[in-house]
């Protein structure tokens, strides 16, 4: 189902192309990897979030994720380094697009309140980070199975040199962002 990447390759690169005159193929931006990131504070408490957060993930991007462990010791949040706190994902490739796809089309739009999301959360060098308080907008959740709502960040890495080259190219691809 790569029907993104189909859709990039024959219309979105000419657009490209012509409203910024690139000369070679390989100036034209593209997404290179798009990483999921879920951060649960609650773990150091409870071990079985972790569990639960690592499978659910795992049914969202149909990639098995990686748990995080603490980098530093915080004695306020009774944390220790190397303690399990988080899991991730990175994907590539066709289960990139098909996240993406499903990203923009089904999950994004199943928020309440849905206005659009915003244009500016551009870094600077044409990466798109995205914060989703509910993790149960994705349609492979099963609402009665959960536990517990989990957050998640969602990176997506652009080979874009500049933040509107980047913001173009995720309007073209279908990114609903605010006007």
């Amino acid at each position: 189902m790569a029907a993104l990447r189909e859709r990039y390759n024959s219309e979105i690169v000419p657009k490209l192309k012509e409203q910024y005159g690139y000369k070679s193929p390989m100036q034209i931006p593209g997404i290179k990897k798009i990483t999921i990131n879920m951060g649960l504070g609650e773990a150091i408490q409870n071990v079985k979030i972790l569990d639960s957060a690592t499978a659910e993930l795992a049914q969202i991007c149909g990639q098995k994720p990686v748990v995080t462990k603490a980098r530093t010791s915080i004695a306020a949040f009774k944390l220790r380094k190397g303690m399990p706190i988080g899991c991730m994902v990175t994907l590539r490739g066709d289960r990139m697009y098909e996240f993406f796809d499903k990203l923009v089309n089904v999950a994004l739009p199943r928020v309440r309140d849905f206005r659009g999301i915003s244009p500016k959360a551009l870094d600077g060098r044409g990466n798109y980070t995205l914060g989703i308080k509910e993790h149960i907008i994705f349609p492979e959740i099963d609402y009665d199975k959960i536990d517990k709502i989990k957050g998640m960040n969602i990176t997506i890495v652009t080979s874009a040199g500049t933040d509107d080259e980047a913001r173009t190219l995720l309007a073209l691809m279908g990114m609903p962002f605010r006007r």
